[in-house]
Parts: structure tokens; sequence; C-alpha cells
């Protein structure tokens, strides 16, 4: 008697597998910058929200001592008579970067202060996501 014999037909063939690797990696070069785009300009958006947050506080501090404040730090602490912060609910957060807010008091151009981030880079000028981000 002879044995019958059999072939198992489970699983993917080498073929088949490298098909799916190439359509995957086809979709991700499509779809991945379009990603990464949208991650620098919603950095981007939030350090301009962060700024006007900021503003709000250095405005209702304005309010209270008659004057805006010498560096960001005063609106957490003072010792001053009429300070009714602190201003800020939390430590100044960092722009989206990872670095500090300049803050400038008097202002560019006759503001009262002026706000910035500069950008991804972290250095002064850039362009596109290294750009500085003014707020007066």
């Amino acid at each position: 008697m002879k044995r019958a014999q059999t072939r198992k037909t489970a699983g993917f063939t080498l073929i088949e597998l490298l098909i799916v690797i190439v359509i995957l990696g086809l979709l991700a070069s499509l779809v991945a910058p379009q990603m990464f785009s949208k991650v620098d300009s919603s950095k981007i958006k939030t350090a301009e929200t962060q700024m006007k947050m900021l503003e709000t506080s250095l405005n209702t501090y304005r309010l209270d001592m008659g004057r805006y404040p010498e560096s960001l730090d005063l609106l957490l602490a003072s010792d001053e008579a009429n300070w009714q912060g602190p201003y800020f609910p939390k430590d100044v957060p960092p722009d989206p970067w990872g670095n500090d807010y300049v803050y400038r008091m008097p202002g560019d151009d006759g503001a009262p202060f002026t706000l910035l981030s500069y950008g991804a880079d972290g250095r002064e000028g850039g362009e596109e996501n290294n750009a500085d981000i003014i707020h007066q």
C-alpha cells in the first residue's frame, strides 16, 4: 500500500509577504510626511495658545500692580504689596520645543511687553518651523 502524500498549504509564501511589505512601505511613504507636517503645525499653535494664556496672566498682574512684571517669575510669587497671585496656576511652561519663552518688558516697537518663542531651533530668526513666534 502506498501512503497518500498530503501537502500542507497553511501560511503565506515568501512572495506574498514581500508584496504586503512593499505595499505597506508605499503607504507609509505617502502618509508619514503629511502626519509629520501636522505635528509641526500643532506645536506652533500650542506655542501661540500658551502665549495667549501668559498674556492673560500678565494683564491680570498689571491690573493688580499697576504695571507689568519685570520677569515671568513674578507671576508665581512676590512679596510686593497689592500682589494677588499666583497669576499662573503652575510653573510657567516651556515652549513646545522645550525652551523657555522670552519675555521682554518693555516690549518691541512700543508694545508694553513682548513674548516670544524662538521655534524649533531655539535660536533667534529662522524660517518655517524654526521661525520666531512673537506675541505682543
